[in-house]
């Protein structure tokens, strides 16, 4: 589904990811671990496409489209979906405003018909009764006001309602109490674990993991891959460190 080679970026006139190699199947959910600066948001933003992230080697191609090559919105409309590490607030944008413009228009860009009002908040319902969101703190502007574990938790109802083929969740554990990340690590399971979607999980922590259960776990050092283990790989990182372990 994924299949990063060597993949070389910058921010500005600094070098991050260093020749960066994975490959994501479908049905697969990885781990990605790492201490702070190795490259890890910057792998979820240059795969995101955001602006400032620049591509000066290597290949990355999604479903066999060459994902680099995409604009950010096409990349969403082929069923890529970023989580951010600390989600936007979107003032005087409502919550199913933003959600069933966002979802119509990428159907549209798949030349599916967009849905009906009533058939969206139906959708909105069932995703937000998964995540345990009440139906109100959709009806709020995006994220305004929300504390830090709602702003989590409301994103995964977007993807919920997205529907992504490849979610990349950048630290969707932090700031999280054990409730939300039981929450959310359910909600994780529930959307995306399917023989046909696939997830790229950056985080700190072995808890979200408990959750998970991935299938790979990869340890980014230095700008790329330096370790790839099962689970029991984030069990060692939590014992020894990152140090000790790459």
């Amino acid at each position: 589904m994924l299949k990063i080679e060597n993949l070389h970026a910058q921010v500005g006139e600094t070098s991050i990811l260093k020749g960066l190699s994975l490959t994501i199947n479908a049905g697969e959910i990885h781990a990605i671990m790492g201490p702070n600066g190795a490259g890890k948001s910057t792998l979820a933003y240059t795969l995101g496409g955001r602006p400032g992230y620049e591509v000066t080697e290597g290949s990355a191609t999604f479903d066999g489209q060459d994902l680099l090559a995409l604009e950010p919105h096409e990349r969403a409309a082929a069923g890529l979906f970023l989580g951010f590490q600390y989600p936007v607030e979107i003032p005087g944008v409502s919550n199913l405003q933003f959600l069933r413009e966002s979802l119509n228009s990428q159907r549209r860009a798949r030349g599916e018909e967009p849905l009906s009002g009533a058939e969206f908040i139906r959708l909105a319902k069932e995703k937000a009764g998964l995540l345990k969101m009440d139906m109100d703190m959709l009806k709020r502007p995006v994220n305004v006001g929300f504390s830090g574990g709602e702003k989590k938790r409301n994103e995964m109802v977007q993807m919920g309602i997205i529907d992504p083929k490849l979610a990349l969740l950048d630290e969707t554990d932090s700031g999280l109490d054990i409730d939300a990340l039981r929450i959310v690590g359910e909600g994780i399971n529930s959307i995306m674990r399917k023989p046909d979607k696939a997830v790229l999980l950056i985080t700190h922590y072995q808890r979200l993991l408990d959750l998970v259960k991935p299938d790979f776990v990869h340890v980014l050092a230095g700008g790329r891959i330096v370790r790839s283990g099962g689970a029991e790989l984030a069990l060692e990182l939590e014992e020894q460190g990152y140090e000790a372990v790459a």
